[in-house]
């Protein structure tokens, strides 16, 4: 029997990260994906109930993290042919009439719309905008060494410097971050603003996390997802969809001597091939199921303790034209949260939590065809949203969601030509990291953003030879690779002593 050198089971973005990384430090690799199509959080289909020669983006749709993230700057995915654009605004909140908060990439023009409260945002998010990588760097390290909390502060591919001088300059930005994650995430979170716009424009990231608001966890994600939209990438759409990121990480890895296989489930470590190295793309759920008595006692017990989070119910829409948003420049964005008023969004998020349907659901909501207009074909064209719901939720969230978006684009109906749910409980069915519709792998509560997942000082290494590169390692999830790169470069140092990093960047 061949001996391969490494195996990955699971091709989401952390999968493939974690197998390129592998193939271009000259190993062979083979990547085992249970379903016909690749990427895992990150593919783009058609759907042909809805209509055949539109595409839809099957779980993630916009990518701050893809441009941001020290994985993909090193892999440098625009020399890979991938081209994010980043529309005017990158994100929306509407209240209602022609009232809205606009995140512009633009801090001074963002500051400027928001009244009253510009400086109050100017001076709390433009300071993290200005330190962004930093700030990257430290929320998509690896949460455990000094090494893993530096890489990528450079913006270089391989291991950052670990002098004293590296660690300084995340000092400063961190304490900034970790001040305003306190304010934020607390019950002094409503005192910096005064307008609805403001403290709206806010809370719609932070429900990013699907947690009870306020929360540490929501505030961190806010802060570093609006820190980003007034980046250098901003909030950027992959031209053609999110399969462009998974199609140019399988072409590297083919080029490297990599091979990805379909329709390969794998339910016992028997179904694997042998290989000297195992990563798991996957849940510590289903990583234990595969595993049995090759883990650990402790470390299953740990394992079993890792809890997952509330769920995401999928509706694609094909529209007849461009959403009839009340507001003025609501338009421009991709991304738009539809959950109303900070109270409003606080009662929706509290009522998932507690295990029940809210009647005004938080909803998110991209529409590709305004930053790539591509994507549209004639009048027609695709729209992403998702409600958040209890988990394992049953529930058919298509009249919800356009009740809701209703409120804020009146004649929305007018221009729906079709839509098609997946009810939380039938996501895992498209991809079995989403465990009862969970989207985050797991759920993102301040401890378990550092503690994923488990507090062992190595949150990959499972057994000896097997580790877990998925999202629901640190740093979570996102489409930023970053778990399969952590994962990776620990397998090439403790199981082929590669204690060179390979570069990453276009041959």
């Amino acid at each position: 029997m061949t001996l391969l050198d490494a195996v990955v089971v699971g091709s989401g973005p952390n999968g493939l990260a974690a197998a390129v990384t592998l193939a271009r430090a000259g190993l062979g690799v083979r990547v085992l994906e249970a379903q016909p199509t690749i990427g895992g959080g990150a593919r783009t289909l058609p759907v042909p109930e809805l209509d055949d020669d539109l595409l839809f983006d099957l779980c993630s749709a916009v990518h701050p993290m893809a441009w941001a993230s020290p994985f993909f700057r090193a892999f440098d995915l625009r020399a890979h042919g991938v081209e994010l654009v980043a529309p005017e605004v990158a994100y929306a909140q509407p209240l209602g009439g022609d009232r809205a908060g606009l995140a512009w990439r633009d801090l001074g023009r963002t500051a400027d719309g928001l009244g009253a409260d510009g400086d109050a945002w100017r001076d709390l998010i433009g300071p993290l905008a200005e330190d962004w990588r930093q700030m990257t760097a430290l929320a998509l390290g690896d949460k455990r060494t000094v090494r893993g909390m530096l890489e990528g502060v450079r913006g270089h591919g391989g291991y950052a410097s670990e002098t004293w001088g590296a660690a300084a300059s995340l000092a400063r930005p961190g304490l900034r971050f970790g001040t305003a994650v306190l304010e934020q995430g607390g019950p002094r979170w409503d005192r910096r603003f005064l307008t609805e716009e403001a403290r709206a424009l806010l809370t719609g990231v932070a429900a990013h996390a699907i947690t009870p608001l306020p929360s540490y966890a929501g505030a961190g994600t806010a802060l570093l997802l609006a820190a980003l939209a007034h980046a250098d990438g901003g909030w950027a759409v992959p031209v053609g969809g999110s399969q462009a990121i998974t199609d140019a990480l399988v072409r590297d890895l083919e080029a490297h001597g990599g091979v990805v296989e379909t329709g390969r489930q794998v339910d016992d470590w028997r179904d694997l091939p042998s290989a000297r190295a195992v990563l798991l793309d996957t849940t510590p759920r289903t990583a234990l199921e595969i595993l049995g008595d090759r883990v650990s006692a402790p470390r299953r017990a740990a394992l079993g303790k890792f809890r997952y989070g509330n769920a995401a119910a999928k509706v694609d829409f094909v529209l007849s034209g461009p959403v009839p948003w009340a507001a003025d420049d609501v338009g421009r964005a991709s991304t738009v949260h539809v959950g109303g008023a900070r109270a409003e969004m606080v009662i929706a998020e509290d009522a998932v939590a507690h295990g029940t349907h809210p009647d005004r659901p938080m909803v998110l909501l991209s529409d590709p065809a305004v930053a790539d207009p591509g994507r549209a074909r004639g009048t027609r064209r695709p729209l992403w949203t998702y409600a958040h719901v209890p988990s394992g939720s049953t529930q058919d969230v298509t009249e919800a969601v356009t009740r809701q978006i209703e409120r804020f684009a009146p004649g929305f109906r007018d221009v729906v030509v079709g839509a098609r749910c997946i009810p939380a409980d039938q996501m895992e069915r498209h991809n079995q990291n989403y465990p009862g519709g969970d989207i985050s792998a797991g759920a993102a509560t301040m401890w378990q953003m550092v503690a994923r997942p488990s507090l062992a000082p190595d949150p990959y290494q499972l057994a000896e030879g097997v580790y877990l590169c998925s999202a629901s390692t640190p740093p979570g999830p996102g489409v930023h690779g970053m778990g399969g790169w952590h994962a990776a470069r620990r397998a090439l140092l403790r199981e082929f002593d590669v204690r060179h990093v390979p570069g990453l960047a276009p041959d």
